[in-house]
């Protein structure tokens, strides 16, 4: 019996560690978005929208990892990055709404 606590105390272990790691990866991207929303930079630098890009596809393959290997709830993950799509849309509006 005190295998299977061992065992189940574990994989709670992995999985908030995989939330916490996903969390971190998705603060950073929220931290470039922020920045870009404060100094409003993005029609003249397409790079900063590339990466944005490049990060944000990084974050979704490292949650559809971690879902596929059982430690993160499909539904957490799309919430994950959901909350990122919005930060992004709304810096797409402050933009387009100053030009």
């Amino acid at each position: 019996m005190e295998g299977i606590l061992l065992s189940i105390d574990t994989e709670t272990r992995h999985r908030d560690q995989a939330y916490a790691l996903l969390e971190a990866d998705a603060h950073k991207i929220l931290k470039l978005i922020e920045v870009q929303m404060e100094n409003l930079t993005m029609p003249q630098c397409p790079l900063y929208e590339e990466v944005l890009d490049t990060q944000m596809f990084g974050l979704s393959r490292e949650i559809d990892f971690a879902v596929r290997l059982g430690l993160v709830d499909a539904k957490d993950g799309k919430a994950i990055l959901g909350k990122l799509e919005q930060q992004l849309s709304s810096l797409y509006e402050a933009i387009t709404g100053q030009e």
